[in-house]
């Protein structure tokens, strides 16, 4: 029998300083682990990405092709394993086998895999790798290892060392993975203030976009008397393309308790919130459920294991306002008011929620804790530059082959990401640019794909580290319509509460949507404006950088700011040929008739809702240029192939 509550607190979270458990002990956390098993197991990819591509009907149908067949087997969904391009990923693990793992397991797919793999055969595709840990296990010939996959080999696993391999509501299997183990150490062996100075040795620096080092952070609220303190878990993460936090939460959540366990500790607050956005119900779901487990164990309440410590963890969902991942605006959030950013000083570590002392820190930042606990202030700051260290978590999106989640070491170049674990551009396209730290962040070109990621490498380049956001986009992309899609989103998501913020983006907005558009009477000053438009544009941008009240508002010209420095060339197309070389602004595209194609049907000059399109019917017809909107009504209409779009 696998060990229970009273087992596991016994023989394991009581004695997390001995080197060496027992025999007995170390063949339950095998089993826990799933190193080792007596009937069959099979894994699910659930996260909201495995089931957005339909892991649910890929698990319902292993269950019932277990059943069928009278195979008594466990049917274990876990989290993104970071290869979401693969999904759904269904993994199977025989007794006396190494676990394996298979690609693009749509229902459909489930039972010719499962047929062959339980005759002790390989399926002729959808194969992705066996992992390779478990070493007293039969490996599968002619399979390599996951590890050895291009997207996995450059990666460190360390936030995400569990997500995708284990079972994220198993605290018993948590444990077994050395869970709890660092924060019961740290109750033990640490002084808050020796935590605080261990942490700040390591390196470590805030995983949410300004890098501040995390125990010298620490520090400010641990200075500050007070009767109360907090800690706050930042995981509501609004960038597009981001979705790191949301995947750390469904895939281990644990391991985010644990993180936020050791911080409340440090700094001595005795309740701690996750703010988290609404959207995410599956995150939201796990994390309550760890909740529960953490405090039938004795992890989470008063006196933890005799301690003197007490924790409390709250979860408030955000309403999915991008400015309350602005701190202040999030503690506003969190007391019940309307989420806007207030002046600092003082700051949210001497005066924040409630006015008590408030650390808040994101999930990565966090989920780092407990393996720097564990293994050592020096070797998480041997890897990495020589200013930022560790690792970092990257949601991998856009015009790449390999899209999903990676975590790699600080000092790693862009091109590496982009060109050897994300497999490059597909379809024979040439890269163009990737927009790194989301709507605050910035464009890193083809000049500068050898920089090293760190804090300060990719702030020189006009970019930022962020929360992990890259947006790779390809020779497709129309660099002024990604300035226009993230202004577009500021502009909407700005409080309001200061001037520049609000007027300021919104007057951009209407610049960069300008000169996406041909003047409509060129009698009119509006050409003029146009021009006029691009040449404020760049000043407007600094003026709302320098007097913005809070970070958010200050970095919100970034991807204008961005991409003028690196495409000007693409504005001035936009602005003086009326063309976008992509093709992508809709209202610059140049439609002409090629009268040899041209049957004089009049179906084009009856959709035409300018009149702009000439001709008498069974005769050539002819677009008038100042008439024509560019609405494209001709081209959907016309059955011969005669418009022409340029």
């Amino acid at each position: 029998m696998i060990a229970d509550k009273t087992y596991l607190i016994e023989n394991v979270l009581k004695h997390t300083d001995k080197i060496k458990l027992s025999p007995a002990v170390q063949q339950q956390m095998r089993l826990l682990r799933s190193d080792e098993n007596d009937k069959p197991l099979v894994f699910v990819g659930a996260g909201t990405c495995g089931l957005g591509a339909g892991a649910a009907e890929t698990m319902d149908n292993a269950k019932a092709w277990l059943s069928e067949n009278g195979i008594e087997a466990e049917v274990i969904p876990v989290g993104c394993i970071g290869l979401c391009s693969s999904e759904p990923l269904l993994d199977i693990k025989l007794p006396g086998k190494k676990r394996i793992s298979f690609e693009h397991v749509s229902g459909e797919k489930v039972k010719g895999i499962l047929d062959k793999i339980f005759a002790g055969t390989l399926p002729d595709h959808e194969t992705l790798g066996q992992f390779g840990e478990q070493e007293s296990q039969q490996s599968w010939e002619g399979v390599p290892n996951l590890k050895d996959h291009p997207f996995f080999k450059p990666q460190l696993r360390i936030v995400l060392e569990n997500c995708g391999v284990s079972n994220p509501v198993s605290i018993e299997e948590y444990i077994a993975r050395d869970g709890y183990k660092a924060y019961l150490n740290a109750l033990k062996v640490f002084g808050r203030e020796e935590l605080c100075d261990f942490i700040e040795k390591s390196g470590l620096r805030g995983r949410g976009g300004g890098g501040f080092p995390t125990g010298k952070k620490w520090k400010f609220a641990l200075g500050t008397e007070a009767d109360q303190k907090y800690l706050i878990c930042n995981a509501d993460e609004g960038d597009p393309g981001a979705f790191m936090d949301r995947a750390v939460i469904e895939g281990d959540p644990h391991k985010l308790l644990e993180g936020m366990a050791i911080a409340a500790y440090a700094i001595g607050a005795s309740k701690a919130y996750v703010y988290i956005r609404a959207e995410y119900p599956l995150a939201i779901e796990r994390l309550v459920i760890a909740i529960d487990q953490a405090k039938e164990y004795g992890l989470i309440g008063k006196n933890i294991f005799g301690s003197g410590t007490d924790l409390e963890i709250v979860i408030k969902k955000g309403a999915g306002a991008f400015v309350c991942g602005e701190e202040t605006a999030l503690i506003h959030s969190i007391e019940g008011k309307r989420g806007m950013p207030r002046p600092r000083p003082p700051f949210p570590a001497t005066s924040g929620l409630f006015g008590k002392p408030t650390i808040i820190n994101n999930v990565e930042t966090l989920s780092n804790l407990p393996t720097i606990v564990n293994k050592g202030a020096d070797w998480f700051s041997s890897m990495g530059t020589a200013t930022s260290k560790g690792t970092k978590v990257f949601a991998l999106s856009g015009k790449i082959s390999l899209t999903g989640l990676v975590e790699i070491p600080m000092g790693t170049t862009v091109r590496e990401i982009i060109f050897n674990v994300a497999g490059g551009i597909p379809n024979g396209k040439k890269f163009k640019a990737v927009q790194m730290g989301g709507p605050s962040g910035g464009c890193v070109t083809d000049k500068n794909l050898d920089i090293q990621i760190d804090y300060e490498s990719l702030v020189n380049v006009g970019a930022m580290m962020g929360s992990g956001g890259m947006v790779v986009m390809d020779e497709d992309t129309c660099m002024v319509d990604i300035a226009k899609f993230f202004m577009d989103f500021i502009q909407r998501e700005s409080c309001g509460k200061c001037i520049p913020c609000r007027e300021g983006t919104r007057r951009m907005l209407e610049i960069l949507e300008s000169i996406t558009t041909k003047p409509k009477n060129r009698e009119t000053h509006e050409p003029l404006a146009r021009f006029k438009g691009v040449l404020q544009i760049e000043k407007l941008g600094r003026v709302i950088r320098d007097t913005s009240l809070c970070g958010l508002g200050q970095s919100a010209p970034n991807p204008v700011l961005s991409t003028l420095t690196w495409f000007r060339e693409e504005y001035e197309e936009h602005v003086f040929d009326k063309k976008c070389r992509a093709g992508v602004c809709k209202n610059l595209r140049v439609y002409t008739i090629d009268v040899e194609n041209c049957t004089g049907c009049t179906l084009c000059a009856k959709k035409c809702p300018t009149n702009a399109i000439i001709g008498g019917r069974k005769q050539p017809h002819f677009i008038i240029p100042d008439k024509c909107i560019s609405c494209g009504a001709c081209e959907e209409a016309c059955n011969f192939n005669a418009v022409k779009v340029s």
